[in-house]
């Protein structure tokens, strides 16, 4: 930790500006030191603890001895929380009970016996919240997978959906790109039922206190009897015992799509999808279908485990749910541009890196596209099957900030073109854009027995949406195009009551304002608006008394707890990029004070030590939007509360560097101006 020798919430601007260049110049030194030799950022990714008990379980399943299994191990009994439970996000209300039971299974797994006290506090904690009649689909496949849940007591994911037509809403289009990916090698496992059971000395009878033959394996039931839910339910009991009876001529038929699917789909690196979902079940599908585990797509995709997917901390194997070294990267160029840095060349070679990893592939988004010419950056290094609109949006913003020189270069040039059009081609009917496809937003799709966790619809969001805005901006677009316009159409309605934005993919309300504020302005909007003004003072009545801003991941479900929680250095910078996007000297003070926070909190090597978790995977809602906390029909069916047991929550470990270090770049031009 620093302390300013002048306090900067006080003293005047031309004292401010030592204080801040020191600031900036120490964290512009520490990011030069973390640029890789190929050049690109990237921080690791931290997540759910389900992420390494599923390996392991996994490793069991494909008969894998992973040299480094001890590690994981470590992993998760370092993440036992005091109560015996595992939580979803640093310093959760609560433990998730699918998080405790996957860890309790994995680690029986692994070995550990029943009577090892951290399984003792671990089922003492189960017991005392429902017992496994409470957990997830996702963690009822594993326990299929590893015969301690009976298959036909799973959501049946039959593999002729393959084959359904665009017009039909169960198209595997119509899903989320991320359920997609993980739906169909699901649909192999489903069709197949494979069990490969846990020695005898490891089975998991404890769980079962009353037995299991009167454990109640069935799936929730309690819907309306005349409802969608319903239907479907009554569906899936139709489906298990089709197969049950063996009604399923021609499923072999139906497998072969989709393993061609899955095997077309496998990334550049090995895993599938850019996330740990699909690439795990995909592995284990193809392995059912007789691929050994020398198999070149096999043996590639466990070999991405021990490349850049794993890292070791405090003597323990992490495993990261995704990675984001192209979202890193561009984020980072921006910081430094925010910063008026010239363009040196290591930030030349990012600019190369990212060139060279632009995606000219047609994904699935040209299913509901087939005009529409490739362009665009991904998330991850190697997804070219998913380019993301929110990390395109992020590029052109950079690029359009290009010197001159660069910019007109053609290569440059040709992929700002690319990713223009591309961009504009992927703008949703309402206005809005997503992150990954256009109008995917059939709710009929979350009804279904397999879509109770995470978000299984990917709509417009008011965060990318807002990027995609600033971007063309930037590039010149006027506020008067007819992109822009809808899009400002639908920024107005998803505004909340009180004034802030939803945030999908940051956490929550303070990443959502954050960022449209600074897309407002970059259209030209009028800063001093009523609605503009509600969102910024809706800020500072959220300033912590230490100057700095924080939200909790709770605050996806508890209404109250929206803008509140412990100060965090990625929260407080994107606060001040709000307020300073308004370029509006009432919120002055609220400024000086959050900037004050950044400077007395880094560290003495430039950065920032942030534990909470500020990054927004699932929200848990199932429909991939924000909710009416006033709707408690709405609130009843997603089904968690604050411990967020459906959501995924994320820290990306970068978060607290260059965020900050871009709202100080922006608050030094904000003081210059002010002082002419």
């Amino acid at each position: 930790m620093r302390t300013p020798q002048a306090d900067i919430a006080v003293s005047p601007p031309r004292e401010r500006q030592p204080l801040l260049d020191q600031a900036i110049a120490t964290a512009m030194a520490w990011l030069d030191r973390k640029q890789t030799e190929e050049g690109f950022w990237v921080g690791m990714l931290e997540s759910s603890y389900c992420i390494e008990a599923e390996w392991l379980l996994a490793m069991h399943f494909l008969g894998y001895d992973h040299p480094r299994k001890t590690g994981l191990v470590a992993k998760l009994l370092a993440g036992q929380r005091p109560d015996g439970a595992w939580e979803s996000y640093y310093e959760a209300p609560s433990g998730d009970i699918n998080s405790t039971v996957e860890c309790y299974a994995a680690l029986r797994c692994a070995g550990m016996p029943a009577d090892a006290e951290p399984l003792v506090r671990a089922r003492q904690w189960i017991s005392t919240h429902g017992g496994l009649r409470k957990i997830r689909v996702f963690t009822r496949y594993w326990l299929a997978l590893i015969g301690e849940w009976p298959w036909d007591q799973t959501p049946n994911l039959p593999p002729e959906i393959i084959a359904n037509p665009k017009w039909f809403p169960f198209n595997i289009y119509n899903f989320s790109s991320w359920a997609r990916a993980t739906l169909l090698p699901l649909a192999v496992l489903s069709a197949h039922r494979p069990v490969r059971p846990l020695p005898a000395d490891r089975r998991l009878d404890e769980l079962f206190p009353d037995g299991r033959d009167r454990m109640d394996y069935r799936l929730p039931h309690d819907q309306p009897l005349f409802s969608f839910k319903r239907l479907f339910l009554v569906t899936d009991r139709l489906l298990h015992w089709y197969q049950n009876v063996g009604l399923t001529p021609g499923r072999k038929f139906a497998i072969k799509p989709c393993l061609e699917w899955i095997v077309r789909h496998q990334d550049a690196d090995g895993a599938w999808g850019g996330i740990q979902p699909p690439w795990i079940y995909s592995l284990m599908a193809l392995n059912v279908e007789g691929y050994p585990l020398k198999h070149p797509v096999i043996a590639k995709g466990l070999s991405a485990l021990d490349a850049h997917w794993s890292y070791e901390r405090d003597g323990s194997l992490h495993i990261q749910a995704s990675e984001s070294p192209v979202w890193d990267t561009w984020l980072s160029l921006l910081a430094m541009r925010d910063c008026e840095r010239d363009f040196t060349p290591g930030m030349q070679r990012a600019l190369d890196w990212l060139l060279d990893n632009e995606v000219t592939y047609r994904g699935d988004w040209a299913q509901q596209n087939k005009h529409l010419e490739p362009g665009g950056w991904t998330f991850e290094r190697s997804n070219f099957h998913y380019p993301d609109i929110d990390d395109t949006a992020v590029a052109l913003c950079v690029l359009a900030r290009l010197p001159m020189r660069l910019r007109n270069k053609p290569r440059v040039k040709a992929a700002l073109d690319r990713a223009v059009t591309w961009t504009l081609g992927m703008q949703s009917s309402n206005g809005g854009w997503a992150s990954f496809d256009r109008n995917n937003d059939k709710l009929v799709i979350t009804m279904i027995p397999f879509s109770d966790f995470g978000e299984a619809l990917d709509p417009p969001s008011a965060d990318v949406t807002a990027h995609v805005i600033e971007a063309l901006a930037l590039l010149g677009y006027a506020r008067s195009e007819p992109a822009i316009e809808k899009a400002y159409r639908f920024l107005r309605e998803e505004q909340e009551h009180d004034g802030p934005w939803f945030g999908r993919w940051g956490v929550n309300y303070i990443y959502g304002t954050a960022a449209v504020l600074p897309a407002l302005a970059a259209i030209g909007e009028d800063m001093r608006a009523d609605y503009v003004r509600r969102a910024a003072e809706w800020l500072v009545e959220h300033q912590n008394s230490d100057g700095g801003w924080g939200e909790t991941c709770a605050s996806y479900m508890d209404e109250a707890l929206r803008g509140q929680g412990p100060s965090t250095a990625s929260q407080t910078a994107w606060s001040l990029i709000a307020l300073l996007a308004t370029g509006n000297r009432d919120y002055g003070a609220a400024v000086r004070r959050g900037l004050a926070h950044l400077i007395e909190t880094q560290r003495e090597d430039g950065t920032w030590d942030e534990l909470h978790y500020t990054g927004t995977g699932f929200p848990g809602y199932g429909f991939g939007a924000r909710i009416d906390f006033r709707d408690e029909r709405t609130r009843r069916r997603i089904a968690q509360g604050t411990e967020l047991q459906r959501g995924f929550m994320i820290n990306y470990n970068l978060y607290r560097h260059y965020f900050p270090l871009m709202a100080m770049g922006r608050a030094r031009n904000y003081f210059r101006g002010l002082e002419r």
